[in-house]
């Protein structure tokens, strides 16, 4: 056991995280979404999981330990819903609650177009899939970065 860490960031999910540099992304998708195919095509090529929770509780465990991008407009991105891209799903209020609690201000999701996304995916650092049983329970998040002045100890 490690203290301080989200108990749901298994060894695989820490390591991917950890690699990840400033700029590449990680996608947290829903149980619906094709994850092991995506995820060929990722940097990391194989699928990490957190099987038996939701997505908006994968967002706050990832988002624990994983900064946004400051330097670009949308370091958040949501599926869109098809043919109604305005609508936000219960389950992207609730991710949305938890990246604007990690953040500790408001960071609108921008949205992709359901095929758009899955390009968008099979080009991130890794993607980890949940248990999530709602539709367009799937994110896009970019790796920012920690300052000698963000960490402690440092």
């Amino acid at each position: 056991m490690l203290k301080n860490l989200d108990p749901l960031l298994n060894p695989d999910v820490l390591h991917a995280l950890a690699a990840m540099g400033h700029g590449d992304e990680v996608v947290i998708c829903d149980a619906n979404f094709p994850a092991d195919a995506v995820a060929r095509h990722s940097v990391l090529g194989r699928l990490l999981r957190l099987d038996g929770v939701d997505s908006p509780r994968a967002v706050r465990a990832v988002l624990s330990v994983l900064p946004l991008d400051r330097f670009v407009d949308h370091p958040a991105l949501r599926m869109e819903v098809v043919g109604d891209a305005q609508t936000l799903p219960a389950v992207q209020r609730e991710a949305q609650r938890e990246v604007d609690d990690a953040e500790g201000r408001a960071v609108p999701f921008a949205s992709l177009e359901r095929f758009a996304f899955y390009e968008r995916a099979r080009h991130a650092y890794c993607v980890i899939a949940t248990g999530e049983a709602r539709g367009y329970g799937c994110f896009v998040f970019k790796k920012g970065v920690l300052l000698a002045a963000d960490v402690p100890h440092a």
